[in-house]
């Protein structure tokens, strides 16, 4: 019962803050928002399962760094972020509500690493318009979609599914959100499983 109160008091707060920390993103990025429309809500059938070993991947962040998964085993949980476009109104939101969960995520020894199919121009360009993220934002380029595809959430038009996976300090996949690419996905049920790890 403790943990349905909290869950209910996280939601609303998260609700809260995510809700304004998009809307100063999205006044930031005003009239630089790709509208897509409405899309279809999954394209991709996936390729991993809850209690399997993620696949390794080494991809380029916005920093120049190469990241691997493989270097935050036995150290971090790991939260991965694919989501499918810069510069596309959901993304623009998504990723800066992470901002105000920092400290929920270090306290549940947890990092994020977004990933996107997009260039690593386009995201260093889109996430400092954004001024920043704190977590390693990852080029899923070239090989185009290469780590999508291993996950089995690239989409047909070469964009990844929105998609939020928890890998333990084991390296096990221990949660899977595959959810529609047209809502933000809800930061409370992510803490929820952290917590459950924890």
């Amino acid at each position: 019962m403790k943990m349905t109160i909290r869950a209910a008091f996280l939601g609303l707060v998260f609700a809260v803050l995510v809700g304004t920390a998009a809307h100063a993103a999205s006044d930031a990025l005003k009239g630089m928002v790709y509208d897509t429309g409405p899309l279809k809500a999954t394209d991709s059938k996936l390729k991993v399962r809850v209690g399997e070993q993620a696949p390794d991947f080494t991809l380029k962040s916005v920093s120049g760094k190469m990241v691997s998964l493989s270097e935050y085993k036995g150290k971090s949980n790991v939260v991965i972020s694919f989501i499918p476009a810069a510069w596309t109104a959901v993304c623009s939101d998504q990723w800066p509500g992470y901002a105000l969960a920092q400290d929920v995520f270090r306290k549940n020894e947890a990092v994020v690493l977004g990933i996107s199919t997009d260039n690593v121009p386009s995201l260093y360009a889109w996430t400092s318009q954004m001024n920043g993220v704190w977590f390693p934002v990852l080029s899923d380029f070239w090989p185009h979609g290469d780590v999508a595809r291993k996950y089995g959430v690239l989409r047909s038009d070469g964009t990844a599914d929105r998609t939020i996976l928890i890998v333990d300090k084991k390296g096990r996949v221990r949660y899977i959100g595959l959810h529609s690419i047209n809502a933000r996905p809800p930061l409370e049920e992510v803490i929820q499983e952290l917590e459950r790890i924890r």
